[in-house]
């Protein structure tokens, strides 16, 4: 029997909340939904968080190393030699691994991830329109390339980039979706691939074709449960890069313009995705390929006063996790706990490879093969040295520390109130549980070796432990 073949659609700050099919009315999502509907949802997929405001990072680290946040190299820049990649595990067992699109790690990782590649961007963002892109170099070798290294505790993310090439006036997600397109044309049964399509979008600057934005009308769009003017407090992210997006105090009129706008961005990815289903069933390749699509980071965009995704709240660490293809039940959907580094040992697991000694998330066929089956008990969060959390299957447990002194506790019943607005912390009907969660933090702190990190050192010196 054949290996099936691997199309990764990722996207750039797209939280869980934004496909019709589970439950958002306001937006147009007809290929994500259809995707949805021939396989597995994880609706409760997380990213672990952060070690700089440019969570992006750390996260698409994590996808290609399976590692866990404390255990990449430099916060994620760089992808080290010893950490086997997703694409390098397939390319060693025989795939053609194909790349596209954003690249947020350094070069040499991308060279031994892939086989091919084209319209690849190294970096964190750029103007849709004007995305200066490389060809695709087998030696790893990029000209008048420099990623320095960000500031963890700064949004400072300074960066050269000067690619071979600009499509000006060219939208990101149609150059990348229109390289995805030439690879597939390539392709024929005899042989797997593994073609990673990457987006910029939804990332601001928030452009598209004019044609999806006319779709949305600010005005008829509901302003989220847990819009407020700004944060309740001092979380030491007020004035992050992502948060100067917006006027303070935040206004309902600002903040359903850029819902607009965002959700015009994630249509036009949709549309896109449609473009590359049709070329995989009309090449008859569709059969045969595992499809898997995900967000790297949520966004705010106006909920708690916030519009990044600086911060442990679900808008922020939540993401869109769908699986579809061979091995995988059509129409499922499955509440486990599961990380984005999840996705590697399982797609190992999906093409019968095995799944390298470097690699710290677990498969999930276990819970594709039975959508109840518990995958984690909790989850632990964390973002650069302010802020430490524990997630439950109903509650979560926020800490932080601003400026060395542990300023906040929240806890919220997230069964109760998803929106997390009402903060129970101080409630002493919830003493207990409290305490409960405080002793699962700290016992996660130590599996996930935070405590030798040098984020994490500063917040448990402010938390006092």
């Amino acid at each position: 029997m054949p290996k099936p073949n691997i199309l990764f659609f990722f996207t750039d700050d797209q939280r869980y909340d934004t496909l019709h099919a589970l439950g958002n009315p306001h937006i147009h999502t007809p290929n994500l939904d259809w995707l949805l509907e021939q396989g597995t949802v994880f609706t409760h997929a997380h990213i672990p968080g952060g070690t700089s405001p440019a969570v992006c990072m750390p996260s698409r680290a994590m996808i290609h190393t399976g590692r866990t946040l404390f255990h990449l190299t430099e916060g994620g820049r760089i992808i080290s030699p010893e950490h086997v990649t997703l694409g390098e595990a397939f390319r060693s067992a025989g795939y053609h691994t194909f790349g596209t699109g954003k690249w947020h790690n350094e070069t040499e990782a991308y060279a031994r991830s892939f086989s091919a590649g084209a319209e690849i961007f190294f970096g964190g963002m750029a103007d849709h329109w004007n995305v200066p892109a490389y060809d695709f170099a087998p030696a790893g070798t990029y000209d008048h390339l420099l990623l320095e290294v960000p500031n963890p505790g700064s949004s400072n993310e300074l960066r050269e980039r000067r690619g071979d090439h600009v499509h000006a006036g060219r939208h990101s997600t149609d150059t990348i979706t229109e390289a995805a397109l030439r690879f597939i044309e390539e392709q024929d049964a005899e042989s797997p691939f593994l073609a990673y399509v990457s987006y910029l979008a939804p990332h601001d600057p928030r452009t598209m074709p004019r044609e999806f934005l006319e779709r949305y009308d600010p005005e008829e769009l509901p302003l989220p449960e847990n819009f407020m003017g700004g944060h309740p407090f001092d979380n030491g992210e007020l004035h992050v890069r992502d948060e100067m997006l917006a006027g303070f105090p935040r206004t309902p009129e600002e903040t359903r313009r850029h819902l607009a706008e965002y959700y015009a961005m994630i249509s036009h990815l949709d549309a896109r995705l449609g473009d590359l289903l049709t070329a995989l069933r009309k090449n008859e390749l569709l059969e045969n390929t595992i499809v898997v699509m995900a967000g790297d980071n949520g966004l705010a965009l106006g909920q708690h006063g916030l519009f990044g995704k600086q911060s442990l709240y679900e808008h922020s660490t939540r993401v869109p996790l769908v699986f579809s293809g061979p091995g995988v039940p059509v129409g499922a959907r499955s509440r486990a706990l599961v990380y984005l580094l999840d996705i590697f040992p399982t797609l190992c697991d999906l093409a019968g490879l095995e799944t390298p000694d470097t690699v710290e998330g677990v498969s999930l066929v276990p819970a594709l093969q039975a959508p109840e089956a518990l995958v984690r008990n909790s989850l632990y969060l964390a973002y650069t040295d302010k802020h430490r959390g524990v997630r439950t299957d109903r509650y979560k447990l926020i800490e932080y520390v601003v400026r060395g002194r542990h300023t906040m506790t929240q806890l919220f019943d997230l069964a109760e109130d998803p929106a997390e607005v009402r903060n129970l912390a101080t409630d002493p009907a919830y003493a207990d549980l409290l305490g409960e969660l405080r002793t699962e933090l700290f016992r996660l702190r130590e599996a996930w070796d935070d405590q030798a990190s040098s984020w994490g050192k500063t917040f448990w010196q402010g938390y006092g432990a």
